[in-house]
């Protein structure tokens, strides 16, 4: 079993203990999310780094959700989604700043040798590589896109 799923584990039994109602919620919805990843196509273990690609998903759905909740006048929903989305927030690596962001892509540039936006998908596959889920990649994209144009 992968360290991170194991985490999750331990923390929702301490959260169950705790009587936590809401992080108990919410790190299940997460372990059951994992669980389908493993049993989807072929079974298999997954390991910490799809782990952080799944909750990564699940704030960018959480973090959607709100928005749309938001927008149409039901904060408390949004409320509860953006509360969710800091839970599973805990468990992901600590996000780079803007900065780091632009030094990441720079880095990404030279290594592909990229001139024009034609070469945007080659980029951002060498940055996602570098960012390893510490950057979201709607913010990437959009610091790509500022570098290439």
């Amino acid at each position: 079993m992968s360290e991170l799923k194991a985490q999750l584990r331990a923390d929702l039994k301490t959260a169950m203990k705790a009587k936590e109602k809401e992080r108990t919620g919410t790190i299940r919805m997460l372990l059951a999310a994992i669980q389908t990843a493993e049993t989807e196509g072929s079974k298999h273990e997954v390991d910490d780094a799809e782990i952080l690609k799944i909750i990564a998903r699940e704030v960018k759905k959480r973090r959607e959700s709100a928005e749309i909740y938001a927008t149409n006048g039901r904060q408390e929903l949004a409320d509860a989604e953006l509360h969710e989305a800091e839970i599973l927030e805990a468990y992901q690596p600590a996000q780079l700043t803007d900065e780091e962001v632009d030094a990441l892509v720079e880095e990404a540039v030279a290594e592909v040798g990229a001139e024009s936006m034609a070469q945007m998908g080659q980029v951002m596959k060498a940055a996602n590589a570098k960012a390893a889920g510490r950057v979201d990649g709607k913010r990437l994209s959009t610091a790509v896109k500022a570098r290439l144009s």
